[in-house]
């Protein structure tokens, strides 16, 4: 299994930090998964208007803070999404970006939560094949208030496309794991 390449300025920012090969490996599939699920908006809803490159970067770096806590590599910790708005506020990066460090394990609980922010957090969660019904319906309705179509019709596209992205979780989640802490 192939997956896209990190964008140019995340790879330069990850290697700024000394970003492990393990993390680097799941940001890439994050990543990958995200540019499919932007793919798959677009073809299911073209008048959906977001930032699509934010979703992109966000879900390059959103655990930029494991570089400081790598022990949350292996194993569960938060502390990483404490640190890592700040890492990505020193790098040029649109200070608007430093936020998916944050939001895509605290959108439930993040005040003026966006679109970008929970595609993000989905990409985080549905590439290794798991499944958040709060998630799913969170961002459908996100979804639907930018697109003006009924709720439902819209989870339902969406359940159809997280079990396209869910397909490959497998894979996915052997080839992370190939690589270094």
């Amino acid at each position: 299994m192939s997956f896209r390449q990190l964008p140019p300025e995340a790879l330069r920012i990850l290697k700024q930090y000394g970003a492990a090969p393990r993390l680097i490996a799941h940001l890439t599939v994050v990543h990958d998964v995200a540019y499919t699920l932007t793919q798959l908006l677009l073809d299911s809803w073209p008048e959906l208007a977001y930032d699509r490159e934010a979703v992109l970067l966000g879900s390059a770096l959103h655990d930029i803070g494991k570089t400081m806590h790598t022990a949350e590599l292996s194993g569960p910790g938060t502390q990483h999404e404490e640190v890592g708005p700040q890492l990505l506020l020193a790098t040029d990066l649109p200070v608007a970006y430093a936020r998916f460090a944050r939001t895509h394990a605290r959108w439930q609980n993040e005040p003026g939560i966006t679109l970008e922010d929970m595609l993000v957090a989905f990409a985080d969660t549905i590439w290794k094949g798991k499944r958040d019904a709060d998630l799913e319906q969170g961002l459908a309705g996100q979804i639907a208030q930018h697109t003006h179509q009924e709720r439902w019709e819209i989870y339902m596209r969406l359940d159809d496309i997280a079990s396209a992205l869910a397909r490959d979780a497998d894979e996915r989640i052997l080839w992370q794991g190939q690589h270094t802490i």
